[in-house]
């Protein structure tokens, strides 16, 4: 069921620039919802098989959704950096890339998770993928105000109730998130803090990680205590998803 935002949001175009790059002088490509059927039909179908469902329990609306997410998303990047412009080309217009590699976090989540937070939003992957999908309480924190500006025009564009704190990580009071979510904003060791300030005390942490994820583990071995396990992450063979359940620091001798 589509749920509205608590608040309401005002439409909000994308920021001027002063030097238009080249890529801002070409029409931009028509909305994903104008495809051929058989062309939704196969995102449909790679979203359910993430997602560990049959194609018709997806919902047509949730499925539109997503659609508006990178169609506003392709417009936007054209003015500003939000994703790198070759992520959204290709036939699939970035459906792999963002939208199943955020989606591949929502079986991981438990069924009792009440509240999703979501470090370093950015464009919205995986936070607001994951509120579209039905994550609940989702709260993302981006402080760039420029992509504050973009996730609060996509939370009204999809019709998906998020809180958004406009604000650094550090100075956001603690969110109890029972998931903690991050994606490529920073190495384990500078991101674990960030997750242990914004995680309840018995929520887990899903964190992709890429071809680095060993190096980064190995850094935090002196000054972390974790229960974790991993999952592959699809898109990237040498890639993992961290599934974080307990985090303590090590304790400094005095």
């Amino acid at each position: 069921m589509t749920r509205r935002p608590r608040s309401p949001i005002r439409p909000t175009a994308p920021p001027r620039t002063t030097a238009r790059p080249a890529s801002a002088r070409t029409a931009p490509p028509p909305p994903l919802a104008d495809d051929p059927p058989a062309a939704r039909a196969a995102r449909r179908d790679a979203l359910a098989a993430v997602l560990g469902c049959p194609p018709t329990a997806i919902p047509d609306d949730t499925v539109r959704r997503l659609e508006t997410l990178l169609d506003l998303l392709a417009r936007w990047t054209r003015r500003i950096n939000l994703v790198a412009p070759s992520t959204l080309t290709g036939p699939d217009r970035g459906w792999a890339r963002h939208v199943l590699d955020s989606a591949q976090l929502h079986p991981l989540m438990p069924g009792t998770a009440r509240r999703l937070v979501d470090l370093g939003s950015g464009a919205g992957f995986p936070g607001l993928v994951l509120a579209i999908l039905g994550a609940p309480d989702a709260h993302l924190v981006e402080s760039d105000r420029r992509k504050a500006a973009f996730l609060r025009e996509a939370a009204r564009a999809t019709h998906t109730a998020v809180t958004l704190h406009a604000a650094r990580l550090e100075s956001v009071a603690p969110l109890a998130g029972d998931v903690v979510t991050a994606r490529a904003l920073a190495p384990l060791p500078d991101l674990l803090p960030l997750v242990l300030r914004h995680r309840a005390p018995d929520g887990l942490a899903l964190l992709p990680k890429g071809r680095d994820v060993e190096t980064e583990l190995t850094a935090c071995r002196d000054q972390w205590i974790m229960r974790l396990s991993s999952q592959p992450a699809r898109g990237d063979p040498a890639g993992r998803i961290l599934v974080i359940r307990e985090i303590h620091r090590v304790a400094t001798p005095r």
